[in-house]
């Protein structure tokens, strides 16, 4: 008889159900995830009695911020001269010309910083611009 003699089993936890679980789970939320755009910088737009209701299909976007801060699809543009704004949008925009650009600045933005920014994309060969805008209130005068 043997007393002080213990067993060892060997113990293993079989995972692979649990990753199938998480692999499917993970499938669920990619595919009912909406994307979003979070714009990196708050911009108060300015106003226009008339504004374009339709906003073109993949357009690029370059932010102008309060402080002429400079963004091209959320990326920020850290020296504000116009080569480095070029270089910057046409590494986001690639070699299409023909997309839409618009431009959007802060109603509060240094008219310097707007002109900027549109020289920039007209020495790049961009022709399709948008200034964005918002709706201006109607006061009441006739």
């Amino acid at each position: 008889m043997r007393l002080g003699v213990q067993r060892q089993d060997d113990f293993e936890i079989n995972v692979i159900s649990l990753i199938d679980v998480m692999l499917t789970l993970l499938m669920f939320f990619v595919m009912t995830t909406t994307f979003v755009q979070h714009s990196a910088m708050k911009v108060t737009l300015p106003q226009a009695s008339e504004t374009l209701e339709e906003a073109p299909k993949n357009p690029l976007i370059v932010m102008i911020g309060a402080d002429s801060r400079f963004y091209v699809d959320n990326n920020e543009v850290l020296n504000p001269d116009v080569a480095t704004l070029k270089q910057a949008i046409a590494h986001i925009a690639g070699d299409d010309r023909a997309q839409p650009v618009i431009l959007r600045a802060d109603a509060m933005t240094p008219h310097q910083a707007v002109v900027t920014a549109m020289d920039a994309l007209g020495q790049l060969g961009f022709t399709h611009l948008s200034i964005a805008t918002v709706r201006a209130k109607d006061t009441g005068h006739q």
